[in-house]
C-alpha cells in the first residue's frame, strides 16, 4: 500500500527557512515521480516542484531559486528545502506520487495517484 507522510511544517518568520520531509512507503522513491504541492485557504492547489525517477527535477516559477527538492533513496524520503520564505508561502503542503517510472515530471496535479495528509506552513512575523 502506497503511503506518504509529510512532516517539518511550522511557523517561521519571513525570510526564514524550513525543510519539509515526505516519508514514502509501499514504493521506492527512485521508481516513481514525487511532487510537492500546496494549498492556501480559499485558493486552488498549486504545484511547486517534482523529482523524476532518475533524479531530474522541475520547479514552477513561483518557487524557482528559493525551494530545492531532493531525495534520499536509502531512507526512501523526499525533501523540500524552502528558503527566503514569504507570507504568501503560507499553506498546507502536500507530497504526492505519480506511479510511473519517468525521466521527466511536472506538477499539474491531476496525474498524481497518491497524496499525503499535508503539513501546515505558516510564514508570519
Amino acid at each position: 500500500e502506497v503511503q506518504l507522510v509529510e512532516s517539518g511544517g511550522g511557523l517561521v518568520q519571513p525570510g526564514g527557512s524550513l525543510k519539509l520531509s515526505c516519508a514514502a512507503s509501499g514504493f521506492n522513491v527512485d521508481d516513481y515521480v514525487v511532487g510537492w504541492f500546496r494549498q492556501a485557504p480559499g485558493k486552488e492547489r498549486e504545484g511547486m516542484s517534482c523529482i523524476a525517477s532518475d533524479g531530474t527535477t522541475h520547479y514552477e516559477d513561483s518557487v524557482k531559486g528559493r525551494f530545492t527538492i531532493s531525495s534520499n533513496i536509502a531512507k526512501n524520503m523526499v525533501y523540500l528545502q524552502m528558503n527566503s520564505l514569504k507570507p504568501e508561502d503560507t499553506a498546507v503542503y502536500y507530497c504526492a506520487v505519480e506511479a510511473i517510472n519517468s525521466d521527466r515530471c511536472d506538477v499539474r496535479g491531476d496525474e498524481y495517484d497518491y497524496w499525503g495528509q499535508g503539513t501546515q506552513v505558516t510564514v508570519s512575523s
